[in-house]
């Protein structure tokens, strides 16, 4: 019908913008990694969050245009589970990244007197230590998961159990949804403090543009309404009523298609201020 191959469309254009620009952000910064001497702790983070966006867009996305436009293809129930953990696994990782993201740059831009003073010096050591573990956590529980979901699909499986299941990923999202407003709302509130400090400075050397720190907090916002938006629509989308599944799939692919591009914007305006302050 016209709107199946409507939602095929929207599934098809959603997935190969989001492709081109998570491997366009991957590209860029493995050719950082050629060019330049010293990369910067969430080049790491941007890295491994277009690899997991990658992961949910071929492993979800490609099998929703293909089931919406009414192709047929042959897949047992192997393969379909493993499609399913590919497609968690990487859902789990790249919210854990973006966490991640938020909570280091809260720490990174916190003044010197604050409680998180600390941590300054001790987050960069342990940025590839936290994303390793992201991973290693989201494949191990999941891949659990999966081989007792395959031992039980002989078998009569309670509800209660995949209720259960969805519960838990659904209140790991909360958890990681909460930790990145309070990340992103401190963000703010420091550029803002910030920006108050400094405004004698802007007002000497007034320039038509806005100023770093308005530039920073609008990429922050940006980033943080577009991952809150596109987690909880589609969570609340997934436990209504089913006609409503497409619309819930298609928003659960908007932030990693989306994000890829928001960080490329994101990164020129946050690093440029991290310059400045930085001498």
């Amino acid at each position: 019908s016209s709107r199946d191959v409507a939602i095929g469309m929207m599934f098809l254009s959603q997935t190969t913008v989001g492709i081109l620009g998570n491997f366009s952000l991957l590209y860029h910064y493995l050719f950082l990694d050629h060019t330049v001497c010293r990369l910067r702790c969430t080049d790491l983070i941007f890295k491994h969050l277009a690899i997991a966006n990658c992961l949910i867009l071929l492993y979800n996305g490609v099998p929703q245009t293909i089931v919406a436009f009414g192709l047929k293809y042959f897949i047992n129930d192997f393969e379909c589970n493993l499609l399913l953990y590919v497609q968690i696994v990487g859902r789990g990782v790249s919210i854990g990244n973006t966490c991640l993201l938020s909570v280091f740059q809260t720490i990174m831009i916190s003044p010197v007197n604050s409680c998180l003073k600390d941590l300054k010096v001790k987050a960069p050591k342990y940025i590839g230590f936290s994303i390793s573990l992201c991973w290693i956590l989201h494949m191990v529980v999941n891949f659990i998961f999966l081989i007792c979901f395959l031992y039980l699909s002989s078998k009569w499986i309670p509800p209660n159990i995949l209720k259960t299941r969805d519960l838990g990923y659904l209140l790991l999202e909360v958890l990681f949804s909460v930790l990145i407003i309070w990340a992103s709302g401190s963000m703010i509130f420091i550029l803002y403090r910030h920006k108050q400090q400094v405004q004698y400075i802007h007002r000497t050397h007034a320039s038509p543009g806005s100023s770093p720190e308005s530039r920073a907090t609008k990429s922050i916002l940006v980033l943080a309404s577009t991952f809150v938006s596109s987690y909880t629509l589609s969570s609340m989308f997934h436990t209504s009523i089913l006609w409503l599944a497409n619309i819930s799939k298609l928003i659960s692919l908007c932030f990693p298609t989306v994000s890829p591009f928001l960080l490329m914007s994101c990164d020129s305006n946050v690093s440029r201020l991290f310059f400045v302050w930085t001498r």
